[in-house]
């Protein structure tokens, strides 16, 4: 009998309303239950095929219980080595790479020192800061915000250069992200679950949190929906994340990226109401139990993002920017913009010549080619040339 087990902290609704659905599917030599940790030994397993995290940020005991059940086996949704190693500066950075628009951002040292440096121990950091070129670059208003942070905890709203210096000086030790406001038309927070599965709900964050998913705004239209439900797939699947939400601002017509380093959302029934919920509930539990059916004991079971795997093998990310020319047995290919165009060109490509090469070989140089006997004759009756 392989289970899911589901790992929780406040929340109510979801966790059991997703155990008993799996139960309910009565799957073959599949169960779900509540995960029950009463000690955790090292490279020994949890006896879960997976585990479902949706606390782990918050307790670093179970962080660290979750990878040594990976490293045994167990497939964890989210995958606990990536999720301890991201954080959102870094994937506006990836965003940008990917060509998903998001706010122009930067990243700030902390106000206060944190615990057991000194000023020696930024002897690297210039101070000040060119907080005018900060400044130029997001502009104002502008919004501050922690790097890893999540809940909307700590999170400021700046109107000019005084109110910044105001705010910055009251986030102690945390590391803040100075961010573009974007004043928005309309706006989406939509969960991605196994990288493909997609519910975009209209959202309005300036509504008490009970009313947020209450928007009465008129539907978006199909070409805006299946431009966000691209920016999704794209994010989540270089992110590596299982279980995710991501928030858009449209502007303009131009939807955003606001938010995407959510891998433990909110699934409450009483604030995104029940439709919301029986969609996520559903969809959930069907992706568990395939990750159960898929689950090899004793092998690595994680999902890893496509950023990794392009890092691992060294080749480029999908970049907003022409692609640089290349040449394929002797043929120029001209540059592409597009992910879509890119593999059109490789198809052509592999298609006339399978190899790649970067660069003809240069050829050596051919050897003397050896005198004819005639010639070799010949030149033994010269006689010797005189000293």
């Amino acid at each position: 009998m392989k289970k899911i087990g589901i790992l929780f902290g406040q929340e109510n609704s979801f966790p059991q309303a997703f155990v008993d659905r799996i139960n309910q599917k009565a799957e073959k030599n599949i169960s779900a239950e509540f995960v029950r940790i009463d000690k955790v030994l090292q490279a020994e397993p949890l006896d879960y095929a997976v585990i479902v995290d949706r606390i782990s940020q918050d307790v670093p005991f179970y962080r660290a219980a979750l990878k040594n059940a990976a490293i045994c086996g167990t497939a964890v949704i989210n995958n606990p080595f990536w999720w301890s190693a991201d954080e959102k500066f870094f994937n506006n950075a990836l965003a940008v790479k990917l060509g998903v628009p998001v706010p122009k951002t930067v990243i700030l040292p902390s106000k206060e020192l944190p615990d057991d440096t000194t000023d020696r121990s930024f002897r690297n950091l210039a101070y000040p800061l060119d907080w005018d070129g900060i400044f130029n670059y997001v502009g104002f208003p502008a919004y501050m915000k922690p790097f890893d942070g999540g809940g909307w905890k700590e999170v400021y709203q700046l109107q000019n250069r005084d109110d910044f210096f105001n705010k910055y000086d009251q986030t102690k030790q945390y590391v803040m992200m100075l961010q573009e406001e974007v004043v928005f038309d309309d706006y989406f927070r939509c969960y991605c679950i196994g990288g493909k599965y997609v519910r975009i709900m209209q959202y309005e964050p300036r509504n008490p949190h009970h009313l947020r998913y209450e928007h009465g705004k008129a539907p978006a239209s199909k070409k805006l929906l299946d431009t966000v439900k691209d920016y999704v797939i794209k994010l989540n699947q270089y992110l590596g994340y299982d279980f995710n939400t991501v928030e858009f601002a449209v502007r303009d017509g131009i939807p955003y990226a606001i938010d995407f380093c959510n891998p433990a959302p909110d699934a409450e029934v009483t604030s995104v109401g029940q439709e919301n919920f029986d969609w996520v509930v559903e969809t959930a539990a069907d992706y568990a139990i395939d990750r159960a059916k898929k689950q090899k004991a004793g092998l690595d079971n994680l999902t890893w993002g496509e950023y990794v795997k392009t890092s691992a093998a060294k080749t480029p990310l999908v970049s907003p920017k022409p692609v640089k020319k290349e040449i394929y047995i002797g043929k120029v290919i001209p540059p592409v913009e597009t992910e879509s165009k890119v593999k059109k060109v490789v198809k052509v490509v592999k298609a006339a010549a399978p190899v790649k090469e970067v660069a003809q070989p240069v050829k050596p140089k051919a050897e003397a080619k050896p005198k004819k006997e005639k010639e070799v004759k010949k030149a033994a009756k010269k006689p010797a040339a005189k000293k």
